[in-house]
């Protein structure tokens, strides 16, 4: 693997780290589906030159785009914006990879041993402990929006798959289009008010709705998605796993979110269950899946 692509990597994995922070200064000054709105809105115009119509792949462009951009980023700026300690949203946010892994067994019918099995069940276990949180436990709504989020982006993974030819700005010029209409429709229909106050944005969270779009999604989505064109999800997906921890720590830092026992050992819990997955499918075989 080129040293530029393993620096960009770690650069991702920076940004997204960051992020957190940007989407929650965001809804927390901007109603959370109008924000999305507006991030969307930035994004296309960032990929408004790379945008192509595709033949027979509109369809299955327009179904990505509905679960893996309006719901998926709808339902976690819902999220963040419910709750306080984004630290456990960074953490639950990573079942991507559990959920992923048993959609590929149902869909792609990739067979897999009690290796990865006790992967996923410590992911869901470690996500368990975090709820049961007494400090965490009232805002177990916020945790469920980020799970169903990260369901619905684990199934956009798995039409991505079906997309990874095309280019990654064309592919998310059309996800932030087709995103922004029904986005823009239930903050209209939920978020009262929340179009006609756009005006009297502050400068600042602008700016951090500009990291999200730009940072999150361009440079991040999109481009997590030109290397994996380049070389196989398996050399890809390890070097992502210290995207929560960072998220942690600068949430940590930067927000004052607490961090207790009970966080503490789901995170680990967690983070071992996704490690697991993550490292015993990238020594799996390409063609034959197992572990």
């Amino acid at each position: 693997m080129k040293p530029i692509h393993i620096a960009f990597i770690l650069l991702i994995d920076l940004i997204w780290a960051g992020n957190v922070v940007a989407i929650k200064y965001s809804v927390d000054a901007v109603p959370p589906l109008m924000a999305v709105t507006l991030r969307y809105g930035i994004v296309l115009g960032a990929c408004l030159p790379f945008m192509r119509w595709v033949p027979g792949q509109m369809r299955l462009i327009a179904v990505t785009g509905v679960i893996a951009g309006a719901l998926a980023m709808g339902l976690g700026s819902m999220s963040f914006a419910a709750a306080y300690n984004v630290s456990a949203l960074a953490i639950a946010g990573q079942l991507g990879v559990p959920f992923s892994l048993i959609l590929a067994i149902i869909f792609y019918r990739e067979r897999i041993r009690w290796i990865r099995v006790s992967g996923i069940v410590l992911s869901f276990l470690g996500v368990a402990v975090m709820v049961f949180d007494p400090r965490i436990f009232d805002e177990r709504i916020a945790i469920l929006l980020t799970i169903a989020g990260t369901f619905c982006w684990a199934v956009g993974t798995l039409l991505f798959r079906q997309l990874r030819e095309l280019h990654p700005l064309n592919v998310h010029g059309w996800l932030a289009l087709i995103s922004i209409p029904l986005l823009g429709a239930a903050s209209w229909y939920q978020e009262p008010g929340a179009l006609a106050h756009i005006v009297a944005v502050a400068p600042s969270t602008w700016g951090w709705l500009a990291y999200s779009a730009i940072g999150g999604s361009v440079i991040g989505h999109a481009g997590m998605s030109y290397l994996l064109r380049h070389y196989p999800v398996t050399t890809i997906s390890p070097m992502t796993l210290p995207t929560p921890l960072l998220s942690v720590i600068v949430a940590t830092v930067v927000l004052g979110t607490p961090v207790t026992i009970e966080m503490v050992i789901g995170g680990i819990l967690t983070m071992i269950g996704i490690a697991i997955i993550t490292l015993r499918t990238a020594n799996a075989p390409e063609v034959e899946v197992l572990a």
